[in-house]
């Protein structure tokens, strides 16, 4: 199964390479000299993907930046080309088909003035071919490429930019009033601090952890949900990373479920971690906060492992006359939770797309990709996450701490 699905990602990444190279190369270039250095050079940038795949899961995390910051920054760039590109083939199809029927365009001979009283001739001699400049096509089909690439280039090179600069830098606060029918009075205006996707690993350390503590110690929230995808390592390489948690201040406590990432992470240790730094992982299991079922589900990935969400341990048997909010990774949970009543349900996992428009394909397979939906009866709150993974790049999708104010309705 490993070797068919490299086979595939070998594939499509030498596809793509292939139609970069034929844009931005053989489009571009007329000397033998330039077009053999752009090929090497595109073979090359082919096979960073792969190697960086490889290595960052080979090499020891404190070298893994080495290669992830490259690679990932070329995969980003690479995508933003080939989006680019495609979107720039309607113009390049347009012009060439104006120059194609310019070229067609028969020339209109100018006619001498026939004197007074001469008959016209009956056929009147053959008008000469409009002269053409020499290599006319040639030189226009290299400006309109050049012009393209250049196009394509620029912006997709300001789409990374915008898209490190906004991964790197603080989430966004945000107030998200939510109303629910069944909240008791006592709890109106009650905030859940909801934060999700952290993804501690080679690009987001220590620092990263101790920003997004100090965010939500700043508001004072009555309690923290920190909903999955905190990690990609293990516990001994990023347990440093992880322990700033230990500071997390909820007046009624902090809570954890796991997302896929911990299942990739070694999740049990990470259970064990995390509970250690006074955060509770709620494992399938609810809690009673004033009146209020907090409930929280393991991720759809322990189900490979046989430690996937049950959803009838953490919700059967209770008072429906209680409001109930689910944490669980996944948006697409929600169709379980919605089963069983569930009145909102908070999750992340989506960064919000991270890349648009990667966002169209992710609200594929998730129902809800950021802020607030509904899924069948069920309010769905989805975070953008806090942290990236895989390309350090958030392009329309910049990274938020959500700070959720529950209302009666």
């Amino acid at each position: 199964m490993i070797a068919v699905l490299l086979v595939v990602v070998l594939l499509v990444v030498g596809a793509i390479h292939w139609y970069l190279w034929k844009r931005l190369v053989k489009d571009t270039t007329h000397s033998r000299r330039a077009r053999v250095t752009g090929s090497i050079v595109a073979v090359l940038l082919a096979l960073v993907i792969p190697v960086t795949l490889a290595l960052s899961r080979a090499l020891p995390l404190a070298k893994q930046p080495l290669v992830a910051w490259p690679g990932f920054l070329w995969l980003a760039l690479m995508f933003y080309l080939l989006v680019t590109l495609l979107i720039l083939e309607i113009p390049r199809l347009a012009i060439r088909l104006w120059q194609r029927r310019s070229a067609n365009t028969p020339a209109t001979a100018a006619l001498e003035p026939v004197p007074a009283g001469e008959a016209l001739p009956s056929e009147a001699p053959p008008v000469p071919p409009a002269p053409t400049e020499p290599g006319f096509d040639a030189s226009r089909r290299l400006l309109l490429g050049r012009s393209l690439a250049v196009t394509a280039g620029v912006l997709s090179a300001g789409a990374v930019g915008i898209g490190v600069y906004q991964a790197k830098s603080a989430p966004n606060l945000k107030r998200v009033p939510i109303a629910l029918k069944k909240l008791p009075a006592s709890m109106d205006g009650f905030r859940i601090a909801v934060v999700s996707d952290i993804h501690l690993g080679p690009l987001l350390g220590r620092s990263h952890t101790e920003r997004i503590v100090r965010m939500i110690n700043s508001v004072d929230a009555d309690l923290v949900a920190v909903v999955g995808d905190l990690v990609d390592g293990s516990v001994a390489e990023l347990g440093s990373a992880a322990e700033p948690l230990q500071d997390l201040r909820g007046k009624h406590g902090a809570f954890f479920v796991t997302g896929n990432h911990e299942y990739f992470s070694g999740y049990q240790e990470w259970v064990d971690e995390v509970n250690s730094l006074g955060v509770r992982v709620l494992r399938n299991e609810r809690v009673d906060i004033l009146g209020l079922d907090l409930a929280g589900v393991n991720d759809l990935s322990g189900e490979d492992v046989g430690d996937g969400p049950d959803f009838g341990k953490a919700l059967d048997g209770r008072d429906t006359s209680r409001p109930v909010v689910l944490l669980a990774h996944q948006p697409v949970q929600a169709h379980d939770a919605a089963k069983r009543g569930v009145d909102l349900q908070l999750s992340g996992h989506t960064h919000g797309g991270q890349m648009v428009p990667f966002n169209l394909l992710v609200g594929l397979q998730q129902p809800v990709v950021a802020g607030l939906g509904t899924v069948d009866g069920t309010q769905v709150y989805v975070t953008r996450g806090a942290g990236f993974w895989g390309p350090p790049v958030r392009f329309g999708a910049p990274p938020d701490i959500s700070i959720v104010e529950l209302h009666g309705a």
